[in-house]
């Protein structure tokens, strides 16, 4: 477990003048927001600015710590990064994207500063997840912390690019704060916002490079709590999927990959799901999201009208 008081945190490396903030957007899980901030706060490169974008103070987590920003403003994953943003645009190179349920690695953010003064034609980068609880039913935090301990604990190596990627993922990546200028994550996903991190990176791409890196690393719990209905999220993708190939952001062979996928997996799984996903209203919300195409319109936004 890292030490979470400030005055045991290492000094700036001469060689990484990068200065890194991180965004954290977070609705409804204050304890996991916790466990991330404790991790953030014994980085061996302290973060430029770290930034929590919430709807309300019952988001944040207890303690706060010092100096860290508060944003406040209506729920939505991609406004709130935006606001993340407007609040760290003139105070950081590299703007890191954490979700709220991501237990960073020590040394996430001494690794990010490297990497982009390293590569001045990188633009972004995501990083290397130790283990995902996404459609697992989650990771605990002990034991999320004890992947991430073992890591940082094993012998060095030097970090290295993994190659260069379409997209970003979006618990763990990372941007250059002067090639992010005129983008942002698009408010027509709403919530959950459902391929935000694709859309992003596809907007950010055409400004340089986008890497998979192991500079970085940590592991995303994939908490269960305050996640997107069923039916809603059934709905986003679908829809999302093609509005964003629509824009560009995404190819079209990626769009209907993902979308026949999902579809398949929930008719199918709908005969034993999964505890912790609704597969019935998925279902249905993939089926809303048909009626919505073959109407002619590609509407994310229309997922707020599903009950």
């Amino acid at each position: 477990m890292p030490d979470p008081h400030p005055d045991s945190l290492t000094a700036p490396a001469a060689g990484s003048p990068l200065r890194v903030g991180v965004v954290i957007a977070t609705l409804g899980r204050s304890d996991a927001c916790g466990d991330v901030l404790r991790w953030l706060l014994a980085q061996t490169l302290p973060a430029a600015k770290i930034v929590f974008s919430v709807e309300k103070p019952q988001d944040l987590p207890d303690p706060m710590g010092p100096d860290i920003q508060v944003v406040m403003g209506p729920r939505g994953l991609c406004a709130q990064r935006n606001r993340g943003i407007a609040a760290l645009r003139d105070a950081c190179d590299v703007i890191a994207f954490f979700d709220d349920d991501y237990i960073p690695s020590v040394h996430a953010l001494k690794g990010l500063a490297d990497l982009f003064a390293a590569h001045p034609d990188i633009v972004g980068a995501t990083g290397w997840v130790l283990a995902d609880g996404v459609g697992k039913g989650g990771i605990d935090a002990a034991r999320a912390e004890a992947i991430v301990t073992a890591h940082d604990q094993a012998v060095p190596r030097p970090w290295t690019i993994l190659g260069d990627t379409l997209s970003a993922y979006g618990c763990n990546m990372a941007f250059r704060t002067r090639a992010m200028e005129g983008i942002a994550f698009d408010e027509r996903l709403p919530l959950y916002g459902w391929q935000e991190d694709v859309d992003f990176a596809g907007q950010i791409r055409r400004r340089g490079r986008l890497v998979k890196t192991d500079a970085f690393a940590g592991v995303h719990r994939g908490v269960t709590t305050s996640r997107t209905p069923g039916a809603r999220l059934g709905f986003s993708q679908i829809v999302n999927p093609i509005y964003l190939a629509r824009k560009k952001t995404m190819t079209w062979p990626h769009a209907l990959r993902i979308s026949i996928a999902n579809i398949i997996a929930n008719h199918v799984k709908m005969l034993r799901p999964e505890p912790h996903i609704d597969r019935a209203g998925r279902a249905r919300g993939n089926w809303i999201a048909i009626g919505q195409i073959l109407s002619g319109r590609i509407e994310p936004e229309g997922m707020l009208k599903i009950d």
